[in-house]
């Protein structure tokens, strides 16, 4: 747990006991900070008790806190929170910002902060993993893994490394990243933002906070990515899918397809940025592991590849996938589960990989809308449930054929989240063993 004087005699209140609120109290406890804390659990209520005083933010009169810290899943465009803490001249933060207060107390380190719309998760894992191989101390955290501030600080030359949402980025003020990270920009979390505009500048915010020596590795493959560039503080160092030679993808089994080329080209910039050798590098990227549910490939059956990409939950992030198989010997082998909680009412950015596809399985409450949008590109089963759809594509796929779980939607339909839906994916995939 990082523990700093940098919170010393200060106050905060913290709405919002998950994970990192846990953490946040926990920290700032420790700390000798004084703490209200507030969640609608009462277990969650019960979980800070000596270590807080129980009060919500929204009944208690904030004038004099340093800070009301709340979790990136509260919309501050609608929650009344945000006006109450304005009317009190308070700021709204995040955990990565108590981070960033904490960071000159702490042993001598960087920072690598990544986002973008798709493919965070993978390319902070993946420069974490290069970084371990290197022998570069680091710790992975943000939007991925454990909370940064419950974990232990790193020694001295240590690397922490951040998926940073946009959510994330907004609760956000003094973060300065010795690497800032763009992988790219499409509409996503609109519901949040003052239309797509006001999403891409949530994004920029990231690297306008940086100081002008340190580097921002942006890949300038769209349009609202490249307008960034004149927006960075940093050096920017400019990268795209093509840097990479697809001969020497094939080496690396966990980051095929045109998506991974993007992922991969951005972590060589930055492991380079942080100093590291290429031969380690690419000896890193050959033996990096796919996280679960990010183009995992669960199993392959009779000759077919299961693959669960649940974390696909919008067009853009499914496109790649689609991308990643296809035709042999002008076949199709692509049979391709999608459906959830939809976030567009389109599949479009899918479309031009239409052609990869055998057969599609629709699901959840998008289900009979995506059918209808794509029976006059190929065969579709509208299975409705996730284990029909597992059961009915294995039953029509051929050896050498894919199973792909990429909804292209949110989960929240019919799943917690989308490691549920992953979950549920490998339990069905798991259950057409016991079955025969």
């Amino acid at each position: 747990m990082i523990v700093s004087s940098a919170f010393a005699g200060k106050r905060y209140a913290v709405l919002g006991l998950a994970r990192s609120g846990l953490a946040t109290v926990d920290c700032l406890s420790a700390s000798g900070a004084q703490v209200v804390a507030w969640d609608s659990r009462e277990e969650a209520r019960e979980a800070v008790a000596g270590k807080a005083e129980i009060g919500d933010p929204l009944e208690i009169d904030l004038r004099g806190f340093d800070g009301v810290v709340v979790s990136p899943g509260v919309p501050l465009n609608r929650h009344p929170i945000a006006m109450k803490a304005k009317l009190a001249g308070v700021p709204i933060i995040g955990d990565i910002e108590l981070f960033a207060l904490a960071r000159p107390t702490l042993p001598a380190h960087r920072v690598v902060g990544i986002t973008g719309t798709n493919g965070k998760s993978t390319t902070t894992a993946l420069i974490h993993h290069i970084l371990e191989k290197a022998g570069i101390p680091t710790r992975m955290g943000g939007n991925i893994g454990l909370p940064i501030l419950g974990q232990e600080p790193l020694s001295d030359g240590g690397v922490y490394v951040l998926e940073l949402s946009s959510y994330q980025i907004d609760l956000t003020h003094s973060l300065d990243c010795d690497v800032a990270v763009l992988l790219n920009i499409t509409p996503d979390h609109l519901d949040r933002y003052n239309g797509f505009e006001g999403y891409v500048a949530s994004k920029a915010r990231l690297f306008a906070m940086q100081s002008a020596e340190h580097v921002a590795v942006i890949a300038a493959e769209d349009e609202p990515s490249r307008s960034i560039v004149d927006q960075a503080s940093g050096l920017p160092v400019l990268v795209r899918s093509s840097d990479i030679d697809p001969s020497a993808q094939l080496g690396w089994p966990a980051l095929q397809g045109p998506h991974n080329a993007q992922n991969a080209a951005v972590a060589m910039a930055v492991a380079r940025a942080l100093g590291i050798a290429d031969d380690m590098i690419f000896s890193a990227l050959a033996s990096y592991a796919s996280l679960p549910h990010r183009m995992q490939a669960v199993a392959t059956r009779d000759g077919v590849l299961f693959v669960n990409d649940s974390k696909a939950t919008n067009p853009a992030s499914t496109a790649p996938a689609l991308a990643a198989w296809p035709p042999v010997d002008g076949r199709p082998r692509i049979h391709w589960i999608v459906g959830g909680l939809a976030k567009t009412d389109n599949l479009d950015e899918c479309a031009p990989h239409f052609g990869n596809i055998a057969h599609a399985y629709t699901i959840g409450e998008a289900g009979h809308m995506f059918a209808d949008l794509l029976r006059p590109h190929m065969a579709v089963d509208d299975s409705e449930m996730l284990s029909a759809a597992v059961r009915r594509a294995a039953r029509f796929a051929r050896s050498g054929d894919i199973v792909l779980l990429s909804p292209a939607c949110a989960s929240f339909d019919q799943f917690r989240d989308f490691e549920a839906r992953g979950g549920a994916f490998v339990a069905a995939v798991e259950a057409l063993d016991e079955k025969e």
